[in-house]
């Protein structure tokens, strides 16, 4: 195992990478010739809930890695010269700024994933932008709303052992099987050292309740590692398989993160997500609220 020197302090983590290049079929009809990432939850789409908590962690270099027909998200974030100078010729000021502020939020990079091949191999084309820093990786099917960001949570840890650390929560019964489930050992309030993680497990095979969730503090030993990996039976590489050859040569922790998870890659997770963060939406809010007490359910 790689030991941590208490002397020395982490490198710090600047750089997140987005993987966005699947195809969403769990969203299918509607992601057939959209980006999932750019579905509209409330006001903002999914990535941009996700880059937004990335920056206000202290990230300041988004890579997000695309594929086919992804373009919409690289427009998103993209300079609109003429919808700025309409904007402006109109007098919205408002509006103006909220696309200015898109904009200006960090600075971002591309790669593209030729083929979906699964979160590890996603991951792995992003090595040349990351090099040799540590880095955060986050899904945008997870957001996450919590009063301190869900990734800064998991670099107050990273920052406290110089090891990389994974989003975990706890999930009922037969839930687990569809996610990277832990063994591990609690070493502080809500904080683990995995000893272990198995990829979608049975129930009955599961080692405990934790999942991993959509957001990791990654070492870039981790490349070689999923470089070396197997792909599984339907030729996909798993970034838990890597993560899980790499814990054999240092040690990896996991944050029991404060907030309310949503999964807004699925349409009924979506939906909740939708009600919930509108009825916490400053200008909808209240509007809303008084609409959904006038339904007859």
């Amino acid at each position: 195992m790689v030991s941590r020197n208490t002397s020395i302090m982490p490198q710090r983590v600047r750089k997140a990478v987005f993987p966005a290049a699947g195809l969403g079929t769990r969203f299918l009809p509607a992601t057939k010739a959209s980006p999932k990432e750019m579905l509209p939850l409330v006001d903002k789409p999914l990535i941009q809930y996700v880059v937004e908590e990335a920056v206000a962690s202290g990230i300041d270099s988004v890579i997000i890695v695309t594929g086919r027909g992804k373009s919409a998200i690289e427009d998103h974030f993209d300079v609109s010269f003429e919808l700025e100078a309409l904007l402006r010729e109109r007098g919205k000021e408002d509006d103006l700024r909220q696309v200015r502020e898109i904009t200006d939020m960090a600075r971002v990079s591309y790669v593209r994933q030729r083929e979906a091949l699964g979160l590890g191999h996603a991951i792995l084309q992003a090595r040349d932008l990351v090099g040799d820093e540590p880095f955060a990786v986050m899904l945008s099917d997870d957001i996450i709303d919590s009063k301190t960001p869900a990734l800064k949570q998991l670099l107050d840890v990273y920052e406290k052992y110089d090891a990389p650390v994974l989003a975990t929560m706890e999930v009922a019964g037969e839930a687990i099987s569809r996610f990277g489930a832990l063994d591990v050992e609690e070493v502080g309030d809500g904080v683990y050292r995995i000893k272990d993680m198995v990829e979608k497990p049975l129930l009955a095979q599961a080692p405990s309740n934790l999942a991993i969730i959509g957001r990791y503090v990654l070492t870039p030993d981790i490349f070689d590692e999923i470089e070396n990996t197997t792909p599984g039976a339907i030729g996909e590489i798993q970034i838990t398989d890597a993560m899980r050859a790499l814990l054999k040569k240092r040690d990896f922790y996991a944050v029991r993160f404060e907030g309310t998870r949503y999964d807004a890659g699925d349409k009924l997770g979506f939906l909740i997500a939708t009600v919930e963060l509108a009825l916490k939406h400053g200008e909808l809010a209240p509007e809303f609220r008084e609409y959904l007490r006038s339904l007859k359910l």
